[in-house]
């Protein structure tokens, strides 16, 4: 049975999380049924080697994540005018203006539906947001 979606950056969690015992098979987004593109959360870390930067600010980990966001949508044949909805989280309230500017200068005249959530944590301490979006590829672009 031929993959009905494409899977873009294949990881496992025993190698991005050596200090946790997990083994989890993820991706960094996937393309479904060719129009819909589903990017993981992401964070200010290094999309190639998943090294975190602990000495951003929240701004620059927003900008981070949001450069990660621009990546993986152009891999995945979109871009950052095609997305719909974001997640955003952030461990402290406090983070809110920050957070919010780096990603609205990445945004800037998208207006996608956004979902913002103050939570507890994050997989490691020094992540103080993270950030999922969902966009697709218009009918008649290239799958």
């Amino acid at each position: 049975m031929p993959e009905t979606h494409q899977r873009y950056r294949k990881f496992n969690t025993r190698d991005t999380y050596p200090n946790q015992k997990l083994d989890n098979d993820l991706c960094q987004v996937v393309r479904a049924r060719g129009t819909m593109v589903f990017v993981r959360g992401q964070v200010g870390q290094d999309i190639d080697s998943f090294d975190s930067i602990a000495s951003m600010s929240a701004y620059d980990q927003a900008d981070r994540a949001m450069q990660n966001v621009k990546q993986l949508l152009e891999e995945a044949g979109s871009d950052l005018s095609h997305i719909c909805r974001i997640q955003v989280y952030i461990t402290d309230r406090a983070y809110r203006d920050d957070v919010y500017q780096a990603i609205g200068k990445w945004l800037k005249g998208v207006y996608p539906v956004s979902t913002g959530l103050i939570v507890n944590g994050l997989a490691r301490p020094e992540w103080v947001m993270e950030v999922e979006a969902t966009a697709v590829i218009p009918d008649g672009e290239p799958a």
